[in-house]
């Protein structure tokens, strides 16, 4: 074990992680209590993390709570312990960073988890074993591979001589491929010119080809269990993962024609036998290492339509996405190149929204471009960072404008007519441009080409809420949320927006408590107070009103402007207006 401290993004994307897991799957409490402690203790508010601050902001306690009356905090505490250690123990064992509560108190710790691969194989070692095998009498069963052709007279030293030499010429051979490919890599994204191929002479005379600067993880099935639910999983997992941009699914077994223990970024989901009778297990592994990186069990209910296809849904958007759990695994390892990092860094970006980081991201994608890149997802994420340069006032790329960012998003299209990123990217840009209708089909297309990623149903069913479609956009953005709970932030504040729109106040009281605090917005806290004020929570609301008129004077002072600034629907402003104005923020009106 590591204890050197990981970075925040590796402990936001664990967090995700594991909240989205199996282990956590059916305690909400327990959920809700590691995000919170994670979330302060990230945003340097570790020394909040108290039973009472505890009590009152997790558990909706008020101000009478007493702790040695009421053990909540501490039974709850205990639980979420007994959780982590499982989870770590057995489902998360491959995780790179882990978390613990220290008994004692409520502030997480975290530790670096060194993801260990298999060793390179010793080919003097494996040279001696196979010698060792080949004068075995009892092995004449085996069937075996020539190594080379010598005279009859040839001694055994000889023989091991000349087989260590041309193993040795392998090994470079493969060692100066290697190194090729990565010095082209390197000159890519530095954005140099390339030759389309490179010639290694004076020892082969093979030609070896850079990678793909747009390839993508690929992914297979392999199903290990015969029987009809299996047979469905295996179905509904295939389904869905024909529809990721994200990754290259290989619909064929893993096995055919594919260099297992060589390919860093290739990835199968076995379907297996569960640990009760009837159970399913899906298992995502990576094919270098075996290492498996998430596991979901399936009982006969799961199993059954339509449970199955949230169950797989689940899974997918925990795995496939550049936040998910394949992406992380080829960054923790070393491995991201061309495409992969750049979608790596996309992520980074909208984690940790920043000119730094949106610059990295910008430039990535946009060399891939300049270079001939023919994923339709370069030029979906260019278009939305590109959006993100004129709304935020970032310094590159120079001049953006939100015609370029429509002339990006349409070559998206065009380059992937079925790509439900493009046309997510293709809303997106509408939306801005206020084309509301617009903005609302290509959203609605990129749900319909892919249901399995969570995260086009809670883009479709928040732009139908912000288009003023509260009774429309609401369950299919609660639907994603209750399936996929590693979601990120604004799909809480959507359904915040949603729930008080329809008036259904405990639900919208339990989506703004969602909120994190390590992303607290003008927007997010205004939706807080709204909420500690209509479930009672007084000591709250005068904490949020004044982290409000401190942080964020310009909204306390006319939080109107704000709304219409963007783009909100004229019902929705006027009543977030009057539920600040009566929760006592300043001049609300």
């Amino acid at each position: 074990m590591q204890h050197a401290t990981p970075a925040a993004p590796a402990v936001r994307e664990t967090l995700e992680r594991l909240l989205a897991s199996q282990t956590f799957g059916r305690s909400e409490r327990a959920r809700k209590l590691l995000r919170y402690l994670v979330e302060r203790e990230q945003a340097g508010e570790a020394d909040r993390l108290k039973g009472f601050s505890i009590a009152m902001d997790v558990f909706g306690k008020d101000g009478d709570f007493d702790p040695s009356t009421d053990a909540v905090v501490r039974v709850q505490a205990g639980r979420l312990r007994e959780l982590l250690q499982h989870y770590f123990a057995n489902e998360g064992k491959g995780e790179p960073v882990r978390i613990a509560i220290p008994r004692g108190g409520y502030v997480p710790s975290y530790e670096l988890n060194a993801i260990k691969l298999p060793d390179a194989p010793d080919p003097v070692g494996d040279l001696k074993s196979a010698e060792a095998s080949s004068a075995d009498p009892s092995d004449g069963l085996r069937e075996r591979a020539p190594v080379s052709v010598l005279p009859p007279a040839a001694s055994p030293s000889v023989v091991l001589h000349l087989r260590f030499f041309w193993m040795a010429m392998a090994l470079v051979i493969a060692m100066l491929g290697v190194l090729i490919l990565r010095q082209g890599g390197s000159a890519l994204l530095a954005g140099n010119d390339l030759p389309s191929t490179f010639e290694i002479t004076g020892i082969t005379g093979s030609i070896v080809k850079p990678a793909a600067v747009d390839a993508l993880p690929r992914v297979f099935i392999d199903v290990k269990v015969d029987s009809a639910d299996a047979g469905r999983v295996a179905a509904t997992l295939r389904a869905g993962l024909s529809g990721f941009d994200t990754i290259d699914f290989i619909g064929r077994d893993p096995a055919s024609g594919h260099d297992q223990a060589n390919d860093p970024t290739s990835f199968v989901f076995d379907i297996l036998p569960g640990p009760n009778a009837g159970d399913i297990t899906m298992e995502l592994q990576s094919l270098a290492s075996g290492r498996v990186l998430l596991s979901r069990n399936l009982t006969p209910a799961d199993s059954a339509p339509p449970a199955v296809e949230d169950r797989v849904a689940d899974m997918l958007s925990s795995a496939l996405p550049a936040s998910g759990t394949i992406y992380n695994y080829i960054e923790q390892t070393g491995e991201p190149n061309g495409l992969t990092e750049c979608l790596l860094l996309n992520d980074k970006y909208y984690l940790d929204q920043n000119a730094g980081n949106h610059e990295a991201a910008y430039r990535c994608l946009e060399t891939l471009a300049d270079t001939g890149a023919k994923s339709s997802l370069v030029y979906s994420e260019l278009a939305s960072l590109h959006l993100e340069a004129v709304s935020d006032h970032y310094s590159y790329p120079p001049g953006a404008t939100i015609e370029k960012a429509v002339e990006l998003a349409h070559r998206a299209i065009q380059m992937g007519p079925t790509s439900p990123y493009a046309h997510r990217a293709y809303g997106y840009v509408n939306s801005s441009l206020g084309n509301t209708d617009e903005a609302i089909r290509w959203m609605r297309k990129a749900y319909e080409l892919n249901r399995y990623d969570l995260g086009m149903a809670a883009a479709y069913g928040n732009g139908l809420i912000f288009a003023g479609r509260y009774a429309e956009g609401t369950p299919i953005l609660a639907h994603a949320a209750d399936t996929f709970s590693g979601h990120s932030t604004w799909w809480d504040y959507g359904l915040f927006v949603g729930q008080f729109m329809l008036g259904d106040m405990n639900k919208a009281v339990a989506a703004s408590n969602a909120l994190r605090t390590t992303e607290m917005k003008s927007h997010y806290l205004a939706a807080r107070l709204i909420g500690a004020k209509a479930s009672g929570q007084e000591q709250l609301a005068s904490r949020l009103l004044a982290e409000l008129n401190n942080k964020f004077p310009k909204f306390a002072a006319d939080p109107r402007a704000t709304f219409l600034e963007r783009g909100y629907p004229q019902d929705l402003t006027n009543r977030l207006v009057q539920a600040l104005h009566a929760a006592g923020l300043g001049n609300a009106s």
